[in-house]
């Protein structure tokens, strides 16, 4: 699998060094304001009003700016005059290596088409699952969310890869767990190293480092995450006419063999590459 940000392309196809790229990062750091970010150096919102809309985010599949206006933060005109200073300043990796001077104009356009050539095999613009299942709707409503909470309660910049079909899980350090059951039965998997481990608890806990927290804790965290996106999935998939009922979330820890799927059920999985190197797995064993 060769799932790559372009930054990562660039860098292993000796087109630019890791020191330009973190240069052209950092930059990006300053330039780029996330939506509350925005809304608060406009003066239209308090941080107070951030956290209160981010704690709402987590039973709502809901857009940040779309639920301070829902609370009566922002107006739409706000939202739109945020979102349009948002777009106006977005600097994009490869612009900013321009500005560091790692590339020409010129070259960054054949190497923005060179990465998307090399890309189109890996990575899906549309979820796809690769094979006919019971209900697939729910389970690409599944994907789709788990997708969307990794950006609104993570704050982690991901790319997806296709799925594909499998008959056991592949090892890893640890794996929240949740079963569905009701209208639909399956069993929900977040996959995680040590490193993406820590990085979920951090952004649950809110803290910059949690290398002084349990073992425990750290991995309540990650239950956690699996926790808010199922309970989305439930209040969706009743939105859909089907009744999801979740259980409490688990913790496995694989065997050297993985996690076989369970006789009459399909095993799917979504690789979801996030930052420099990390994969997490998102699995669904799904009951024929």
């Amino acid at each position: 699998m060769a799932v790559k940000f372009f930054g990562q392309f660039l860098v292993e196809k000796g087109l630019v060094n890791r020191e330009s790229l973190l240069q052209a990062i950092e930059l990006q750091e300053q330039k780029n304001l996330k939506l509350g970010e925005m809304a608060l150096s406009m003066g239209y919102v308090t941080q107070a009003d951030i956290e209160r809309a981010h704690n709402a985010q987590m039973s709502k599949d809901i857009k940040l700016g779309d639920m301070l206006v829902e609370m009566g933060i922002l107006t739409l005109n706000q939202l739109n005059e945020v979102i349009t200073r948002q777009k106006n300043t977005h600097l994009y990796i490869g612009e900013a290596l321009v500005l560091v001077g790692a590339l020409t104009s010129d070259n960054l356009q054949k190497y923005l088409a060179d990465f998307k050539a090399d890309q189109a095999q890996y990575v899906s613009e549309k979820i796809e699952l690769p094979l006919a299942v019971s209900n697939s709707e729910i389970w690409e409503m599944t994907a789709d969310l788990t997708f969307k909470m990794i950006t609104r309660v993570l704050d982690l910049p991901y790319r997806p890869a296709k799925s594909h079909a499998i008959t056991a899980t592949g090892t890893n350090f640890m794996m929240a767990a949740m079963d569905f059951t009701g209208d639909v039965e399956a069993r929900y998997i977040i996959s995680v190293n040590e490193s993406l481990q820590k990085a979920i608890a951090r952004a649950i806990l809110r803290e910059d480092n949690v290398d002084g927290e349990s073992a425990e804790i750290l991995e309540d965290t990650v239950m956690e995450f699996a926790n808010v996106v199922c309970g989305n999935v439930a209040a969706k998939a009743s939105q859909m006419g089907k009744i999801l009922n979740i259980n409490p979330p688990v913790t496995i820890r694989p065997t050297t063999a993985g996690l076989p799927v369970p006789a009459n059920y399909s095993g799917i999985c979504f690789p979801i590459h996030i930052g420099d190197g990390d994969v997490m797995h998102l699995i669904l064993f799904v009951k024929d």
